[in-house]
Order: structure tokens, then C-alpha cells, then sequence
């Protein structure tokens, strides 16, 4: 019995980030409210299938810790961007090519590794977090597009559930901070309720239970930007990964090896490239339940394997799915903010380690970012440039990425005069 309390816990400390990520995605790129159902008891269920394959072990895929596995947040931007220019079915090709490219690739990340230093990955990260920040607007208005946009009763709602947020975060600790996006938003749910905007329209017609249907929204399509992107994308997902996977390895006493890391990558990648064909999305680890591990002391892989069993039992029941469409935009947009603004504060910590140990990183993260977020205000300024070359420049993350990487290159990785005699001296002043 304490073994399914404690992964209960794990599911409500992870069942925000799940549900958030289709709800934001689903709602951008248009769903119907019966679509909106599927995308959250699918995503549910794949974190669940996800979850698995990761705590197992074996020869290939694997890394055996106690670790569980969410959409990643610094995916949204880009799906949102992929499903505007090119549609919906080139989101889930660009899922399922880039959870294949990592499968191929696990074997030797480890030695890609190099040009994803902390001044790469935080820029990007950064990056994803600053586009994210005018969908959140949107939403905390009432949606792009809504008839009553920026109305009284929406900025109430939106704000009082950021508001109710920010105190729970700030007035508790351990379990209860970390689902307060959760309970903030079952506060504006329940405010909104009382404003006699909430239907539950949807929680009627929904089934009591369903099979799963591959390539129910869409069937994919394959575009090499959208590919790119989300390629880009899982790198980076995997290198904030290895940081999971040494901290559990710690918290656990367990030593991982270069062969554990691969079986890590590997999982991941067909933990995408599975939620790809049922139209879910790509796949990462949760920090946040490695708080939890730390936090109960409870090491053992079977609370997370309970945790993963409760996730794919819920993928099959839409009418529980369905109760997490009925959040009104702007409650959502509420608690978007504080998880989008996470995610910048997350990128801003990867660079505060990094950005005074050198003018050259201030430069990297000077010009990817200033690109990224300009090419996403200003999308059309390479318009006039060859079609090939506005595959790389058309798209703000894309952009910003890789600035980020080739300037780590020019700066950090080829020789240098001054590097070369930095070394000179060390080896002189170790002689001595």
C-alpha cells in the first residue's frame, strides 16, 4: 500500500507538465474538443509506456534508474511553429524521424556530447523558453482569435490563477510546491466555474474507455526543417537528461557507465519514435520526481513502475483525459506563464555558470539568442534570401541553435594562439 501512495505522489508530481503540453499544443493548432481528448489520454498513456521503457534494463535500451519520463517542455515552441507552417502531420514526422535519428545516434552521443556544452543547451533552451512567452499572452487574453479577447473576466481568471500560484509557491514546501501549477489551476478552473464559463461538454461525450488508433489525428508527413528542428530539439532534451541521469546515479549510489547512458538515449529515442505513430509527442525525463526521490528517500524502481501502470491505465479512460480539456484558456495561459517562464529561468541558470568564464560565451549567447528571438519577431526579414538557405533561417529556434553550436565551434573548440599558449604555460608551470 505505501509503495501505490508514493507512486501516486510520483503521477500528481508529473501530471501538470503531462497535461499541459497537449492541452497548449492541441489548442494552438486547432483540435476539436473530441481531438483535444485523444491528444491528453494518449500523451498520458505514452509517458506511461515512456516511463517503462526507461526503468527496465536491458542489453538495449534501458538506463534502470528511477526516473520518470514527461513530454519535454522546450518541444512546445517548435510543434506549435512545425503545425502552423507546415501542419499538423509534419509535427508527428518530425517526431517520429527525430526519435529515430536518436536511436541511431545513442551509440555515439556520448561523443556529440561536446558540442552541447552548457552555453549551447542554455542558449537554446533560453530561446524555446522566450518564443513560448506570446502563446501564454495569448492564452491568458482567452486564445488568439476569441471573440471576447482581453476581456475583464479572462485577465481575472488568468491572473488570479498565476496569483494563486505564486503563493502556493511561496507559502509551501516539498510535495504540495511542487503540483502547485496543478492546484492553481484547479483554483481557476473551479473560479471560472462560478463565472459559468466551464463546459463540461466534453467530459459527457467522451467514452468511458478506448483503444489506441496510430495516426489518428494525422498521418505523417516529412519535412527536412520540421526534422531538423525536432532533432535539434531531442539533443538537447538528452544532454538536460545525462544531468537527470548522473543525479539519480548519486541519489542511488549506482554507477552508470558510458553503455547505461546509450541504453538511456536509445529508450528515449523509441519512446519518441512510439508516441510519433499514435500522434502523441517526443519524451524526456522529469526533474522534478527526482526532487521527489530525494525528498521520500524511496529509491526503489517498483513506486515508479506503479507510477507508469497508473499513467498507461489512465491513457485508456478519455472521460478523466477529457476533465483536463475543460480548463479555460485563460487559466491556462495563467499557469503558462509561470511554466514557460520556468523554462527561461532554467536556460538562464545553465548560462549564469557560464557566461563570466569567458568574453567568448557572452558572444555566443549574445548572438543566438539575439537571433533567435529577432528571427521569431520578425520572421520574414530572410524572405528574399534562396529557398535552401531560408530552410535554416526561417525558423527562430533553428536559427538561434545553430549560432549557438557554430560559434561554440569557432570560439571554444578550434585551436587558437591564445588557447595554445594558455597551454604552453600550464605545461611549463607543471615541468617546474
Amino acid at each position: 500500500m505505501k509503495s501505490v501512495v508514493l507512486g501516486f505522489q510520483h503521477l500528481l508530481a508529473m501530471y501538470a507538465g503531462a497535461i499541459l503540453v497537449p492541452l497548449i499544443v492541441g489548442q494552438a493548432i486547432g483540435l476539436t474538443s473530441t481531438q483535444l481528448t485523444y491528444l491528453v489520454s494518449v500523451d498520458i498513456l505514452m509517458c506511461g509506456i515512456a516511463t517503462i521503457l526507461q526503468i527496465m534494463s536491458n542489453r538495449f535500451f534501458g538506463i534502470g534508474l528511477p526516473v520518470v519520463l514527461g513530454c519535454t517542455f522546450t518541444a512546445v515552441g517548435p510543434m506549435i511553429s512545425i503545425g502552423g507552417n507546415y501542419g499538423i502531420s509534419a509535427i508527428y514526422g518530425a517526431v517520429i524521424a527525430s526519435g529515430l535519428i536518436i536511436v541511431l545516434i545513442s551509440t555515439f552521443f556520448g561523443k556529440l556530447i561536446k558540442f552541447f556544452p552548457p552555453v549551447v543547451t542554455g542558449s537554446v533552451v533560453t530561446i524555446i523558453g522566450i518564443t513560448l512567452i506570446p502563446v501564454a499572452l495569448n492564452n491568458m487574453g482567452g486564445g488568439f482569435g476569441a471573440p471576447d479577447f482581453g476581456s475583464s473576466t479572462n485577465i481575472l481568471l488568468s491572473f488570479g490563477t498565476l496569483l494563486c500560484i505564486i503563493l502556493l509557491y511561496r507559502f509551501t514546501t516539498g510535495f504540495l510546491r511542487s503540483i502547485s501549477i496543478l492546484l492553481g489551476m484547479a483554483a481557476g478552473t473551479v473560479a471560472a466555474m462560478m463565472f459559468g464559463i466551464v463546459d463540461f461538454g466534453a467530459v459527457k461525450e467522451a467514452s468511458t474507455f478506448h483503444l489506441l488508433t496510430p495516426f489518428y489525428l494525422a498521418t505523417p508527413t516529412f519535412h527536412l526543417i520540421p526534422i531538423l528542428t525536432m532533432t535539434l530539439v531531442a539533443m538537447v532534451s538528452l544532454v538536460e537528461s545525462t544531468g537527470v541521469y548522473f543525479a539519480l546515479s548519486d541519489i542511488t549510489e549506482k554507477e552508470i557507465t558510458e553503455k547505461d547512458l546509450e541504453k538511456g538515449y536509445r529508450s528515449e529515442g523509441l519512446a519518441s519514435l512510439i508516441g510519433g505513430i499514435f500522434n502523441a509527442f517526443p519524451y524526456t525525463t522529469f526533474s522534478q520526481n527526482v526532487g521527489l526521490v530525494q525528498m521520500s528517500g524511496v529509491k526503489s524502481r517498483k513506486v515508479i513502475l506503479i507510477t507508469a501502470i497508473m499513467l498507461v491505465s489512465l491513457g485508456f479512460m478519455p472521460k478523466i483525459a477529457a476533465m483536463a480539456t475543460v480548463i479555460p484558456t485563460s487559466v491556462l495561459g495563467g499557469a503558462m506563464v509561470a511554466m514557460f517562464g520556468m523554462v527561461i529561468s532554467q536556460g538562464i541558470k545553465m548560462l549564469s555558470k557560464v557566461v563570466g568564464e569567458s568574453q567568448e560565451n557572452a558572444m555566443i549567447i549574445a548572438c543566438s539568442v539575439g537571433l533567435g528571438l529577432g528571427v521569431s519577431v520578425v520572421p520574414d526579414i530572410f524572405a528574399s534570401l534562396p529557398a535552401s538557405l531560408q530552410m535554416l533561417t526561417s525558423n527562430g529556434i533553428v536559427a538561434g541553435s545553430l549560432t549557438a553550436i557554430v560559434l561554440n565551434i569557432m570560439f571554444n573548440m578550434l585551436p587558437s594562439k591564445k588557447r595554445k599558449k594558455a597551454a604552453q604555460l600550464q605545461l611549463a608551470e607543471q615541468e617546474v
